[in-house]
């Protein structure tokens, strides 16, 4: 049975928001980076998207913050609109947007996209984890943390950095991160089904706290020293006044430029978007099966973005990569997603220098975890054995995130889902059956489905033009309970046909039975007579 009691569920989601927190910051820092807005906002937004997001959301295990598919759209917007002031008012503006989304009920939009796209989507970031954490793990720092898009900031691709690695290995980092991924390992198979103690001290913290060690202990040597390059970077105030000073606030006179509003619409629509993709794929990993209220989730990311923007923060989406790391680290609520905002919140203020002395090749080894129990390699498996309708989709939304970026990917699935499902509803005998064709005595009946609509235009033309001349067509539509106008159409014209090629048509229906009706049209269209 579920236990729902404050303390027993905080036995799960304290150590799980620690995880969280350490696959947090860097994420928070490089997005911000790579955006081209201070370090600063990417830790505004990671805060208010744990404490003020996760309060409000609907989502028990779901975590926001600073998103990395709107990277481009901000490094962009930041140059268009004259400045980072002048972005904060989009970013504000773009989450009034998203409330009214929330109001308008838009949350169904998430629930549109096929399993197969969501499980390309895991598969698809897991990778990408994997892939973009290997220059990290070896102390190759070029590109920042949280660039997940193929083309990156620092000129290279995902696949042209790690081949540099191999000329840039820097020792230090390379031990210790492989230090961190044996504990990281041997804690998970090994230690924690030991002991419940093991289970409540996590082996990401262990992890991070030796590396933390390593980096005091090695700093002075010259081959296993770490260079301030290879550690976390979080600004250091000197006092309460630089600690305030470090907030921006939006220049409202810009709201009258129609390109912040543009950005706006595009942040509001690009967020969301994400948010619900989000929504749907931890719903999916949670063993709890939770559903999340979707138009609950929009209203909580539009709250979350204004606050964000009014004092100098990231646009804010729900995230899966946080998202499936507090999964995996146990967490049961959402008070996981809120602790780890306040540790943020708690750390940037009271450690921040204890924080940069955290070697990123050790948090590169914590998100190879995440991204390889996300990407695991018997889903390919799995899903090949589900047939082609559902592979088909899912490697092309897997290769589309690894070679592009995370939207392009995911609507280069849907779009191959769609035509997919398009190809087999021209095929489909449930549209369409043929039940049997007597060529001797030239009878043919022909039994349509349920719901026969446009979709089904081009199979029943291929049908009806098929049939031979002098026939009999058996034409029965008493299952039938909704027929397109289209298709009522394709009849009426084919019943002119007929006349001309001697084909006889017998029309079953819950009507009764009609010998060569002089039009379909008028036939299905015609009010019933009242008995």
């Amino acid at each position: 049975m579920e236990k729902t009691g404050f303390l027993s569920n905080l036995k799960s989601d304290f150590p799980a928001s620690i995880v969280v927190f350490f696959v947090a910051l860097p994420l928070c820092l490089g997005i911000a980076l790579a955006s081209g807005a201070p370090l600063f906002s990417g830790l505004i937004a990671g805060i208010i998207g744990g404490v003020v997001v996760g309060a409000l959301s609907g989502s028990k295990i779901g975590v926001s913050g600073p998103a990395a598919g709107l990277a481009a759209i901000v490094l962009t917007s930041i140059g268009t609109l004259g400045g980072f002031e002048n972005f904060l008012v989009a970013v504000v503006l773009g989450g009034i947007i998203q409330l009214i989304f929330g109001l308008l009920r838009a949350g169904i939009i998430g629930y549109y996209f096929p399993s197969s796209v969501i499980k390309g989507m895991l598969t698809g970031i897991g990778i990408i984890i994997i892939l973009k954490q290997i220059p990290h793990f070896f102390g190759y720092d070029t590109d920042p943390e949280g660039d997940f898009a193929f083309f990156q900031v620092d000129g290279e691709n995902t696949f042209s950095e790690i081949f540099n690695t191999v000329n840039h290995i820097q020792p230090g980092s390379a031990l210790i991160g492989i230090i961190g991924l044996t504990i990281l390992l041997f804690w998970d198979k090994v230690l924690s089904k030991k002991a419940k103690i093991f289970q409540v001290i996590q082996g990401p913290l262990v992890a991070v706290l030796v590396g933390i060690f390593f980096y005091s202990f090695t700093q002075s040597n010259a081959v296993l020293g770490i260079s301030s390059s290879h550690l976390v970077n979080v600004p250091v105030p000197k006092d309460v006044s630089s600690f305030l000073s470090q907030f921006s606030f939006p220049n409202f006179s810009a709201i009258a430029n129609p390109q912040v509003w543009v950005v706006a619409f595009t942040i509001a629509l690009v967020a969301s978007l994400e948010t619900l993709l989000c929504v749907e794929a931890t719903d999916k990993l949670d063993p709890h099966k939770n559903v999340t209220p979707t138009n609950r989730e929009l209203l909580a990311q539009g709250t979350g973005n204004i606050i964000s923007g009014l004092i100098g923060g990231l646009p804010i989406t729900q995230v899966i990569v946080r998202s499936s790391a507090n999964i995996q680290s146990g967490g049961r609520t959402k008070m996981s997603a809120i602790i780890h905002g306040l540790f943020l919140l708690g750390s940037v203020i009271l450690i921040p220098n204890l924080l940069n002395r955290i070697p990123l090749s050790v948090l590169a080894a914590i998100l190879l975890i995440v991204g390889f129990k996300l990407a695991k390699p018997g889903l390919f498996k799995t899903m090949y054995e589900l047939g082609w309708k559902q592979f088909v989709p899912f490697m092309v939304t897997v290769v589309g995130i690894v070679f592009t970026d995370l939207l392009v990917g995911i609507g280069l699935g849907l779009l191959v889902g769609i035509i997919v499902i398009l190809i087999k509803s021209y095929q489909n005998s449930h549209f369409l059956h043929k039940e049997g064709e007597d060529v001797d005595d030239g009878k043919i009946k022909m039994t349509l489905a349920e719901e026969v609509t446009f979709f089904n235009k081009g199979a029943i033309l291929k049908e009806l033009d098929r049939l031979p001349e002098d026939s009999f067509l058996e034409l029965d539509v008493t299952k039938t309970k909704y027929l397109d106008n289209d298709i009522i159409e394709i009849l009426d014209d084919f019943m002119h046909k007929a006349q001309e090629r001697n084909i006889s048509i017998k029309l079953i229906s819950q009507r009764g039975i009609v010998v060569n009706p002089e039009s379909f049209f008028r036939f299905f269209n015609t009010p019933r007579k009242a008995s």
